[in-house]
């Protein structure tokens, strides 16, 4: 008869467990040593124990819901009533009855939150209730107002629902909110044919204005005075669609009249930069040489020549000056990435941790190759199987961790 402090084998084969009840058989073991069957029950209480360890570490490391927990902690509790292993089953059973009070706490904490998103939701289509009476009491902005509006409603509608009667109250203010101001807004297009002169009359003093400029040739400052133009514009509302057309492209043709000049000016401008853009074609030709960088240090120095001397080059035509910088920021691009991977190989505390995984895989194959011997001495199929195995998965880690530290090198 074998025997440990949590269970034993009998002479005639019988393998018993010792629970607080007393013992309990498990099961029967005629294959070999009774220490050996004393082990493998040991395994079946291990797998049981990493069960309630893993089930542990989803409560409190997950949301997990708390039905689907105490789902899973009644399924652990029968399986370790009834487990055939050695081991402290009480202390289970134990950590079980943790999780159970766990849950009962994870569930209060689930209701709470309920009842809290529950007042959120009151407090979201409160305000949405609040806007939208703020805005049909109180804007003028037609258009960005009923945009406003549907845009409440469809906040309204993503928002958590609440007790009906809430709901049904808040939705009667809203949607009588919506009725006051479609009425304000007809009220006012109503009566717009009665603005409309005024507009017009605002509209001629604006392209007044822009006829009287379109020959400046104070470029940025009548630039400017066209912007402010076009914003009176834009909020002097609309006349007539007859004057309303008549009076846009006389605007424009004086717009257009300017820019074009601008334009014209700024071409003949940018013909006078071509020589620069010639030598900066001529630097960034130099500067894509130092590609690929070997040297970071020679490259750093020959592009902060390059720099130098294209920042002496002076101005380009604008339809060039894009490609041209991009090119060169390319180049500095790659040059700094090149600066910070040679930072990285140099840096001491990244090949210390990398020699450092170097050395524990080492000890671990040296520890796994002696189980290893041993396993096979005993005759012991399955930890042979799986020492090989982690003996193969830790050699390939091995590789790979000498390789990153060969960067280093």
């Amino acid at each position: 008869m074998s025997t440990d402090p949590w269970g034993r084998v009998d002479d005639d084969g019988t393998v018993y467990v010792r629970t607080a009840e007393g013992e309990r058989a498990v099961g029967s073991w005629q294959a070999g040593e009774p220490e050996e069957a004393l082990a493998y029950f040991h395994r079946k209480y291990d797998e049981l124990a990493g069960q309630v360890q893993l089930l542990e570490q989803r409560l409190k490391g997950t949301d997990l819901a708390p039905a689907q927990a105490e789902a899973s902690i009644a399924k652990l509790r029968e399986a370790v009533a009834d487990a055939h292993a050695i081991g402290d089953l009480a202390a289970l059973t134990a950590r079980l009855d943790g999780l159970t009070e766990l849950v009962g706490r994870r569930r209060e904490e689930v209701k709470a939150a309920r009842e809290q998103a529950r007042a959120e939701a009151r407090a979201v289509k409160e305000r949405i209730v609040a806007e939208a009476e703020r805005i049909a009491d109180e804007t003028t902005h037609w258009k960005s107002g009923g945009e406003r509006l549907r845009q409440l409603v469809e906040e309204w509608k993503a928002a958590d629902r609440i007790d009906r009667v809430t709901e049904a109250a808040l939705w009667k203010r809203l949607s009588s909110a919506r009725t006051a101001f479609a009425k304000r807004r007809k009220q006012y297009f109503a009566g717009l044919d009665e603005q409309r002169e005024g507009v017009r009359a605002a509209k001629e003093r604006i392209v007044a204005e822009a006829e009287a400029i379109a020959g400046s040739t104070d470029w940025g400052t009548t630039a400017a005075i066209y912007r402010e133009l076009m914003q009176q514009w834009k909020t002097a509302g609309r006349a007539s669609r007859e004057a309303e057309d008549e009076l846009w492209a006389r605007f424009k043709a004086a717009q257009d009249q300017f820019f074009q000049a601008r334009s014209a000016v700024f071409a003949e401008r940018d013909a006078s930069l071509a020589a620069n853009a010639e030598v900066k074609e001529e630097l960034l030709a130099d500067a894509e040489k130092i590609l690929p960088v070997t040297d970071v240090r020679t490259a750093r120095g020959a592009l902060r020549h390059i720099l130098e001397r294209w920042e002496a080059a002076g101005p380009v035509p604008r339809e060039q000056r894009d490609r041209l910088e991009g090119g060169l920021r390319k180049v500095d691009e790659a040059v700094r990435k090149a600066e910070d991977a040679e930072w990285k190989r140099s840096n001491p505390e990244a090949r210390a941790r990398a020699q450092s995984a170097v050395d524990q895989l080492r000890t671990s194959i040296e520890q796994l190759e002696k189980r290893l011997v041993k396993a096979q001495a005993a005759g012991r199929a399955k930890d042979i199987k799986e020492t090989e195995e982690a003996l193969v998965a830790r050699r390939s880690w091995l590789e790979e961790a000498e390789r990153t530290l060969t960067e280093f090198s």
